[in-house]
């Protein structure tokens, strides 16, 4: 097995977040976060703001710093109201199951010229004594990080001034042979797919040519669609039977080249012998297809975000996504935000939070398996759905202290 295949079997983690003055999350932690992790809340209580922290950091990486910033209204809107100090968010991480837990911290302020890193590092702890160790550690583009597989307290920092403090150290040093596990975060954060998938853009007819990954809005299916007729037949044929199982009739989808230059999708169903275009397929069809092919790409993210899976399709086809979902695991972590019970009865309690505003209107998170009672239910039979419809969380209800924990004397 080469190390490719070893790596994608046992993908990087991230087991904690914290996020500070980044819109309604003035200052929030995750902890003990499980490979597949569900946000839910009443709506505008800071969920698509949690999935954003992701995306936001993605698109740092991706696109730099100036432009994930400025796209989210500068400092203005971005930063939390009211409240002063830079943009923080700090991850803890492990490169794989039997890796060291690493901590990378990454503070963003704006001054007269724009955004700048107002401070960056990483550092780990790789025994079970001593002090943590910074192996990277920058300030609006000025710092230090040592070089080597295993950075130690006795290696040599040295200084690497980076052309603009806007840049992100990670993002920079990591394109470096010498900084490997550098190299590595930066790698994971530039592999993240954080889907805001638009069931227009999936109907889409772009130019023909295979494509390995699925964009965030899905724009580009046709194209992967192609690439997994071409090289991986095998896997596409898997993703049409799980397609067949949940959608009546569906026979296959094909993308076929058009004189023009366009790839045209379309779908087959059962009894007809003429496929009908993409464009008139129903939209629960299109997500369904769109998300398997995400989930069960042959090499797919090792990062996957995923807002609100239920629109459009029917409530019990959504304990199945939820199974394809957790499957999914095995390569990649998930984060999906969602309304739906259906949806959540496929979840354990440890793998739930649940998101509501406090009185100063700023976000905070519980752990459904911290909330008293909910283990007692679950032993006894019950499914988070349930408990969450019926109101047994105790908080996170819309309509009951505007979704705050309610009084349970």
């Amino acid at each position: 097995m080469d190390n490719e295949l070893i790596q994608r079997r046992n993908p990087p983690r991230i087991e904690y977040l914290r996020v500070r003055n980044f819109r309604a999350l003035q200052d929030v932690e995750l902890t003990k976060i499980t490979p597949f992790m569900v946000l839910l809340g009443p709506n505008g209580c800071g969920k698509s703001t949690v999935f954003d922290v992701f995306n936001f950091l993605s698109e740092c990486f991706q696109f730099g710093l100036r432009h994930a910033w400025e796209r989210r209204g500068r400092a203005k809107e971005l930063k939390t109201r009211g409240q002063t100090g830079p943009v923080v968010i700090e991850l803890k991480y492990r490169e794989t199951s039997t890796s060291p837990l690493i901590t990378y911290h990454l503070a963003i302020d704006e001054g007269l010229r724009g955004p700048y890193v107002a401070e960056e590092w990483l550092q780990w702890k790789r025994g079970s004594y001593g002090k943590p160790f910074r192996f990277l550690d920058y300030a609006q583009g000025q710092g230090r990080a040592a070089s080597g597989e295993m950075p130690d307290s006795d290696d040599r920092r040295d200084e690497i001034p980076l052309r603009s403090p806007d840049l992100i150290a990670v993002n920079t040093l990591g394109q470096f042979a010498e900084h490997p596990r550098v190299a590595a975060l930066r790698e994971f954060i530039t592999d993240w797919h954080v889907s805001y998938l638009s069931i227009e853009d999936t109907r889409g007819q772009p130019e023909a040519g295979p494509q390995e990954r699925l964009s965030k809005t899905g724009d580009n299916l046709p194209n992967v669609i192609q690439y997994l007729q071409e090289q991986h037949p095998d896997r596409l044929e898997q993703i049409y039977e799980a397609l067949r199982r949940r959608i009546p009739r569906l026979e296959k989808v094909t993308a076929d080249a058009m004189p023009d230059g366009r790839l045209l999708l379309q779908i087959k169903d059962a009894p007809f012998a003429q496929p009908i275009l993409s464009r008139f397929a129903s939209d629960g069809t299109m997500k369904m297809l769109s998300y398997l092919v995400l989930l069960m790409a042959p090499q797919p993210p090792r990062f996957i975000g995923i807002e609100e899976p239920e629109n459009f399709l029917h409530p019990r086809l959504l304990p199945g996504l939820a199974e394809e979902c957790r499957a999914a695991t095995e390569n990649s972590q998930l984060l999906v935000t969602t309304h739906s019970p259906f949806f959540l009865n496929g979840m354990h309690p440890e793998e739930v939070r649940v998101i509501y505003r406090d009185e100063r209107g700023f976000s905070q998170v519980a752990r459904a398996a911290d909330i008293r009672g909910v283990a007692e239910f679950i032993k006894a039979g019950a499914s988070m759905g349930h408990l969450w419809l019926e109101g047994h969380l105790g908080l996170g209800d819309p309509l009951v202290n505007s979704g705050a924990p309610a009084d349970r004397r």
